[in-house]
């Protein structure tokens, strides 16, 4: 089932007015999907497409608002809402990767796949002359091509990983041809072990996801990236599976204007310029407690002011964050740290003046939004394709990142060595003027990318094209 919630009323299908191609978006369930989705709708849609965003009402109820924020009077997005099947174990509000306990993940998983009938109607109903999909969604350009719809993915992670992938894919067993980009011994444990626990079958149906949706692109593949930090990596891609990439930009949003009357932004213009780190782990990935304690020592030790988002699991809300941090932790750094739970205006922070570092995880979008701030990173990546964005932040000269022991734990004189580094010491000016040269050339580019995103797409809305031949 689905219903439409818009912020532009909609013709129902038929006819397009103004001559505007018509298309349908339709990411995958976390924020860290939607939002570059939804960006890259809002900058199509100021190139005469109409664009829809697909979701669950859970995924889009906190995407509205930010839109309803943010958005200029000139661009339109509309919002379909697509209902999965409900059960016991997962009720609707659980119908996103947002703060879902992690064992809940294959039931959505299965959830989302149950949908595909709703799915197949709404794109009956809104007729569109494109599908742009996700990664974990192989029915979606299959239900698409049905309809004479071509279909085109849209990857939200680095060009490198999908290349690390591909590679995988396509030469099992042979050495990546990009030695800066690798697994450390203890990344490559965790993944071993994770693997261990998840039933064989489970992951050969997210490899097979992942693959198939990759080949049913038709002709090429949207990425979020841009040629001068990963040119090499997208060519790659294309000699190994023939499928052109056709990069996006960063893609990052825009602060919106109720953030910068927010408590955090008061607390920052209190600090002088560049004397604080901000740390967050993003929206889908909960510390430990061995290592947020590392971690509130480090930050201790470093000796500088920090501005620290902690989340945790839907349920699990940790009313006092004394009872989570280190005994004393709070009192000992007083106005030196803030520590606030839950969600901060990334974007508005990382624009302050006060910011001189990021201590992140090194998500894809948090990567991005680093490198348009003219942020330097302290990386700390967690898990999936984190190490290799590290490693590529690392590469490009954006970041410097805090290697684990050979047992994969933290330790706090290291975060505190390395955020001591990149903020203040002279061992980090190359890495801080690296990030500023990567701040004025983003804003010099601006949105150069999009306009032969967009011209690519018409073509294919002309071609009425599909593509299914097996590429792996």
């Amino acid at each position: 089932m689905y219903s439409m919630k818009g912020t532009e009323q909609n013709n129902g299908g038929g006819h397009h007015h103004d001559g505007r191609l018509r298309v349908v978006m339709f990411p995958w369930l976390g924020y860290g999907h939607v939002s570059p989705f939804l960006e890259l709708g809002k900058k199509l849609s100021l190139r005469n497409f109409e664009i829809y965003i697909c979701s669950t009402p859970a995924t889009l109820e906190p995407v509205k608002k930010k839109l309803a924020a943010t958005t200029g009077a000139d661009a339109s997005v509309s919002f379909l809402e697509l209902t999965l099947p409900s059960s016991p174990e997962l009720p609707p509000h659980y119908h996103t990767t947002n703060g879902l306990p992690p064992h809940l993940m294959p039931l959505l998983k299965e959830a989302f796949d149950a949908s595909r009938p709703a799915f197949a109607q709404l794109l009956r109903d809104i007729k569109p002359d494109l599908l742009v999909y996700d990664f974990l969604q192989p029915w979606a350009p299959q239900e698409a091509a049905e309809l004479d719809i071509p279909a085109v993915e849209f990857i939200s992670s680095s060009s490198t990983m999908n290349c690390f992938m591909v590679q995988q894919f396509k030469q099992p067993g042979v050495e990546f041809p990009f030695p800066a980009i690798r697994y450390r011994d203890y990344e490559l444990a965790k993944i071993a072990k994770e693997n261990a626990l998840t039933p064989s079958e489970r992951r050969e149906k997210d490899k097979s996801r992942v693959r198939d949706c990759f080949a049913r692109s038709c002709g090429l593949v949207l990425i979020k990236t841009f040629d001068e930090i990963e040119g090499q990596y997208s060519n790659c891609i294309t000699t190994l599976t023939g499928k052109r990439i056709v990069p996006v930009g960063a893609l990052v949003q825009e602060p919106s204007k109720e953030d910068g009357e927010s408590e955090a932004i008061e607390w920052l213009n209190g600090k002088e310029e560049k004397s604080t780190v901000f740390v967050s782990f993003g929206s889908e990935y909960f510390l430990t407690k061995e290592d947020m304690t590392e971690i509130a020592h480090g930050l201790y030790l470093s000796n500088l002011n920090f501005f620290w988002v902690l989340r945790f699991p839907k349920g699990e809300d940790h009313d006092d964050l004394k009872q989570v941090l280190p005994e004393g932790f709070l009192e000992r750094v007083g106005d030196r740290g803030l520590v606030v739970k839950g969600w901060a205006p990334q974007a508005k922070i990382l624009e302050h003046p006060s910011i001189g570092g990021f201590v992140s995880h090194c998500g894809w979008s948090s990567v991005m939004e680093g490198m348009k701030y003219g942020v330097p990173i302290i990386a700390m990546p967690m898990h999936i394709d984190q190490p290799v964005n590290a490693k590529l932040a690392a590469e490009v000269g954006v970041a410097m990142e805090v290697v684990r022991d050979s047992n994969g734990k933290h330790c706090r004189d290291k975060i505190a060595a390395v955020i001591k580094v990149v903020v203040r010491e002279e061992a980090g000016e190359g890495v801080r003027s690296k990030a500023v040269a990567m701040r004025e050339m983003l804003a010099e580019k601006g949105d150069k990318e999009i306009d032969s995103v967009a011209d690519e797409l018409r073509k294919l809305c002309a071609k009425k094209e599909h593509d299914f031949t097996p590429i792996f």
